[in-house]
């Protein structure tokens, strides 16, 4: 496993982040423990989980999945990484929502925090990160709550998911004046079918000394071999949700088949080539990958080994061109 420091902090984590999003709804608790300890036996030290994963009447099921796993000891906790995130409502789908029990005022992180605590069985979360913007509450009490919790040892950095560019910068030029860390990582939709990252996110990341972490690298399963699976009979989940919808359109059809077409010849798989191409990007730290079998896992790993010739990058620059610089991407 190769290792990096995350953004502008000196902390080492994998080039691969295990996304636990699938443990509890379609990966079941033993299934779950089995995969995470394969994964930190490959060398993978960095986890990421969300308070609402579990998702619908189970919020917060996985995060207790992953607390029950460090509970086995062995040096789980103290090697892993651990990033969760805050923002969404934990009522169950359909219920009201009570205020203040959801977003990023200092009085539902305050309560958040302690609830992830106490579902993951642990005494601190090392990357507590905001799972969206937040357009009602200022930076000032963010990073108030923020500072708080690190000076408590409740948490000790802090990041972004899902914010602009000129979110990222906002927030810590905020926390600059506070003398404050500020954010140290961005979590964003990022992959080869989906490049709008790369125009104010990605640079305002680089800029602002953040690690960019990728997620839904495979683009819900589109740059996986949904076409070749499509044939071969695959699973109803092999393309459906993002997938489906894509392969529906036909421009994107036929990008897709391009895609698929170009790795034959080099006999690569596409959903390694996907996650190595995001390990050649400028500012990545490591995509995240959610693995529901040891066998997903395994592939992703290689993935990390994944050498990609400079022809083979120029030609999938060709299938699916990034959207350019900003602003010249909209403007000239």
């Amino acid at each position: 496993m190769e290792y990096t420091q995350l953004g502008r902090t000196g902390l080492q984590v994998s080039r691969l982040v295990l996304g636990t999003m699938n443990f509890g709804p379609q990966t079941d608790e033993p299934a779950s423990h089995t995969i995470m300890d394969a994964a930190l036996g490959a060398g993978v030290n960095f986890f990421d989980t969300a308070n609402v994963y579990g998702w619908g009447a189970n919020k917060g099921r996985t995060e207790e999945i992953v607390g029950s796993w460090f509970a086995k000891g062995g040096g789980r906790r103290d090697k892993t990484v651990l990033a969760t995130k805050v923002y969404g409502n934990m009522a169950t789908d359909g219920e009201p929502v009570w205020p203040n029990h959801h977003k990023l005022s200092a009085l539902n992180i305050r309560r958040a925090v302690d609830a992830s605590l106490k579902r993951l069985g642990t005494d601190h979360i090392d990357l507590y990160q905001f799972h969206h913007v937040d357009r009602d509450t200022p930076w000032d009490e963010i990073w108030q709550a923020i500072d708080i919790l690190v000076q408590q040892g409740k948490i000790l950095y802090a990041g972004s998911s899902n914010h602009a560019g000129w979110h990222i910068a906002r927030a810590n030029e905020t926390a600059a004046r506070r003398g404050s860390l500020g954010l140290v990582s961005e979590q964003c939709l990022y992959n080869l079918a989906e490049r709008r990252a790369e125009m104010e996110v990605i640079p305002a990341a680089e800029g602002y000394g953040l690690g960019v972490i990728p997620w839904s690298p495979l683009h819900g399963g589109l740059l996986g071999g949904a076409i070749r699976k499509e044939r071969a009979g695959g699973s109803a989940r092999s393309a459906s949700g993002r997938s489906a919808d894509a392969l529906a359109n036909s421009a994107i059809r036929a990008q897709i088949q391009s895609y698929e077409d170009l790795l034959d010849k080099h006999g690569l798989e596409p959903g390694e080539v996907a996650l190595a191409w995001l390990l050649t990007r400028p500012g990545v730290t490591g995509p995240i990958v959610g693995p529901r079998t040891t066998d997903q896992l395994a592939s992703a790993l290689r993935a990390v080994e994944l050498t990609l010739p400079d022809e083979l990058l120029a030609s999938l620059d060709e299938i699916f061109p990034g959207p350019g610089a900003s602003p010249e991407a909209f403007a000239w």
